[in-house]
């Protein structure tokens, strides 16, 4: 492709020699009819790209906010983490639940287990995030419930 130069008539030998070693080294083609066309790059969209990732990265400590493969790293890293993490916080609230529903059902003279046990069987639709926000916040709302339930 590099040994083999078409130009227009008017274009001279040397003209035809610079267009064929410099302009095709850089990465410049000729076009279908023999004008020189510029490398086409995406710019806009790779400058895009890193601008997000460095966006991320605000905060982080160091070269992790400053060069850009260290940051894409650091961020891709951190998104695992939150993918993961929002996962295990439902299973860290429901664990919270069950712990201050028991303690107050334990108050009143009944585990935990008796209390959902019973809860069940009695048809009564209160999840555990309900159970738990009225154990803390309106003892004697809870303490019908339990009275319901026995």
């Amino acid at each position: 492709m590099y040994n083999v130069c078409f130009a227009s008539e008017n274009n001279n030998l040397l003209t035809r020699y610079w267009v064929c070693k410099y302009q095709r080294k850089a990465g410049h083609l000729l076009s279908k009819n023999n004008l020189i066309m510029p490398r086409s790059v995406n710019a806009v969209a790779s400058r895009r790209r890193r601008k997000k990732i460095m966006n991320l990265a605000k905060g982080y400590w160091g070269s992790r906010s400053k060069v850009y493969t260290v940051a894409k790293n650091t961020v891709e890293k951190g998104l695992q983490y939150a993918f993961r993490d929002r996962k295990v916080k439902k299973r860290e609230f429901r664990a919270l639940w069950i712990q201050r529903i028991n303690a107050a059902t334990r108050l009143h003279g009944m585990s935990y287990s008796q209390f959902i046990g019973k809860l069940a069987s009695k048809n009564i639709g209160l999840n555990r995030k309900v159970l738990a926000d009225l154990a803390m916040n309106d003892p004697q709302a809870f303490a019908a419930v339990v009275e319901a339930v026995k």
